[in-house]
């Protein structure tokens, strides 16, 4: 049996419509870890999944209805009883034997998370646009991220709680708080795991998920650094009225009213980034 020095732990799964395999998942982790609390929360299934979860002998916390994915998460780690919460999905994509990588850099780490290999049993589609999400964070955060979207990982309670008020309600929530810890200065650390097929259809939408959490990249982005979004932006519109000008000058010998239009916008966008970007410094440096 894995090591855990015996610390205070909760295993947070959210569920909708699992019952094909949220009870084994809850035994498998009852049988490595019997000392851990396993916390479901149940996101409003309609058929058996609280049932099966409950016999299989997690904790439930139910909602009364489908609120989403996220919702869940947050109800589980207002209510969690562990000081260490790990997060894992309930199709059985995540081996439970995993949880002991992301524990034993508990003590060094702010966030462990299990980033998923090529061996992973995913689908291509899914996997390059994790790739595409993974270079846009990693530009916006100044760190390599190497799986944006992974459920599967651990956090400490009395952390994690401040970024609660963040957290969508929908599937965006790994987003949010891997870009959340990383731009407030917390340490992240990746861990290779190898998932498996999980059973069951996946309720996530490939486009409107997919907008989502690029809208939910942006958000963050210009919450904890504006000017990461809008200096590129400021820049591309003064370089284009500034390309468009010259090209006018040469043909036509003039200064057209676009022209003046692109590079006024660019300097109002450049002004806002810093406006933003001092706002932000200043609820830093209150919440330091």
């Amino acid at each position: 049996m894995p090591k855990t020095d015996n610390i205070e732990v909760t295993v947070l799964i959210p569920a909708y419509n699992e019952e094909q395999s949220i009870g084994s998942t809850v035994r498998s982790v009852k049988e490595l870890y019997p000392e851990f609390e396993v916390l479901v929360v149940d996101d409003g299934s309609t058929d058996s999944t609280m049932q099966v979860a409950m016999d299989a002998g997690a904790n439930v916390w139910p909602h009364p209805y489908n609120i989403g994915n996220g919702a869940a998460i947050k109800t589980g780690l207002r209510v969690a009883k562990g000081e260490w919460i790990v997060m894992m999905d309930a199709d059985g994509q995540h081996n439970p034997e995993d949880i002991d990588q992301l524990l034993e850099h508990k003590n060094t780490f702010d966030m462990v998370v299990g980033a998923r290999t090529s061996k992973s049993e995913t689908a291509l589609h899914r996997n390059m646009a994790n790739k595409f999400y993974n270079w846009i964070a990693s530009y916006v955060t100044h760190f390599k991220i190497e799986d944006l979207t992974s459920g599967f990982r651990l956090v400490k309670k009395d952390v994690v709680q401040q970024f609660i008020y963040l957290l969508p309600n929908t599937f965006s929530y790994p987003t949010t708080l891997t870009m959340s810890y990383i731009k407030s200065g917390r340490s992240l650390k990746y861990v290779p795991i190898q998932s498996r097929k999980r059973l069951g259809k996946s309720k996530i939408k490939l486009v409107n998920d997919g907008v989502r959490f690029l809208l939910i990249i942006f958000k963050i982005a210009t919450l904890f650094s504006p000017l990461r979004i809008f200096l590129p932006l400021s820049l591309l519109m003064f370089f284009t009225g500034l390309g468009y000008y010259l090209y006018t000058f040469i043909t036509e010998d003039r200064f057209t009213n676009m022209s003046a239009l692109l590079i006024s916008t660019s300097a109002i966008i450049f002004m806002i980034g810093l406006v933003s970007e001092q706002i932000n410094q200043m609820r830093s440096d209150k919440v330091a």
